[in-house]
């Protein structure tokens, strides 16, 4: 299946890139011939469509064409702040796709579909409820595995609140607890996972005055975010920030402009403050008009680009 055989490409080396100039809104500084990597794009329509494409890091990006799966939701809106979702063989062709989606007046769904290689659906979607009382202006789920065989040893989901309150939850066996809030980032805009490890979980953030973060959590109790600047100026444009792993310690960052339906890929190397390296790819091919993006995943997703 298309999409199967490119999230294959992820992390494939031999493929070197020739990185044209610095493409705005985001600024970016020059970096070495980067290995061709790819992030599984999905994204839901307002006709409740599920669209799944892969952008790969070529210089300008490539995206492919969007394999389309209606009728995974019944109604355009019905659900908000997918997860990202793990997309794994299932026979036959078959991709089964698992993640956590809110759903109506915020209850948290664990929600499981399987595909045929033309997109539609297979079977009955089947949706598992976790808990209520869920929203704010994303979810994002961090799972440390040590090994492609081994079993998750941690599961946390985040979330931020339409006041900036920023959560972390999680999940103790018989649900999800809440093990911290803290507050002072109202301004942030989007975050996107990088790394997850045994101790600390890292994402990059931007705010609304331009700056690009990145902000590292232990996983120790109680929530102790520390917030280091990467860059400090140009990043606003982006309501959505979405990585990939790529190489052994970096990501590639695509970067979503809801007002002008256009998005922007970088590759980044590893996170360390105003050193990180960041090479502007270029402006993504075609408009980017769905109303909510997230990365579709292996079973195995070791990051380690922080």
């Amino acid at each position: 299946m298309m999409f199967r055989k490119a999230l294959g490409l992820v992390g494939a080396a031999g493929l070197a890139l020739t990185l044209g100039p610095v493409v705005q809104p985001a600024a970016a500084t020059p970096a070495a011939a980067t290995a061709a990597c790819a992030l599984g794009l999905g994204s839901w329509d307002s006709s409740s469509n599920v669209n799944s494409r892969v952008v790969t890091a070529t210089a300008p990006p490539t995206v492919s064409p969007a394999l389309q799966t209606p009728d995974v939701y019944t109604s355009p809106y019905a659900v908000i702040n997918p997860t990202s979702f793990t997309a794994v063989p299932a026979g036959n062709g078959r991709t089964t796709r698992s993640g956590k989606v809110v759903w109506g007046a915020g209850y948290l769904m664990e929600s499981t579909y399987t595909i045929g290689s033309d997109g539609k659906l297979v079977g009955t979607p089947v949706f598992k409820r976790i808990g209520n009382g869920w929203g704010g202006r994303f979810l994002i789920q961090s799972q440390y595995k040590a090994s492609a065989t081994s079993k998750p040893t941690r599961t946390m989901l985040y979330s931020q609140d339409m006041y900036g309150k920023f959560g972390r939850w999680t999940d103790v066996g018989q649900g999800f607890r809440n093990t911290g809030y803290v507050t002072g980032m109202s301004t942030m805009k989007s975050f996107a996972l990088i790394a997850t490890t045994p101790t600390y979980d890292m994402f990059l953030a931007n705010n609304r005055a331009g700056g690009l973060y990145t902000v590292k959590i232990p996983t120790s109790v109680p929530l102790k975010p520390v917030i280091t600047p990467v860059r400090t100026s140009s990043w606003q444009t982006f309501e959505q920030l979405v990585a990939a792993p790529c190489g052994k310690t970096g990501s590639i960052l695509l970067g979503i402009d809801k007002d002008t339906k256009t998005a922007y890929l970088y590759a980044v190397g590893h996170a360390n403050g105003a050193s990180t390296v960041i090479k502007s790819l270029g402006k993504a091919p075609g408009a980017f008009t769905d109303w909510e993006h997230f990365r579709f995943t292996p079973a195995y997703d070791p990051l380690n680009g922080g």
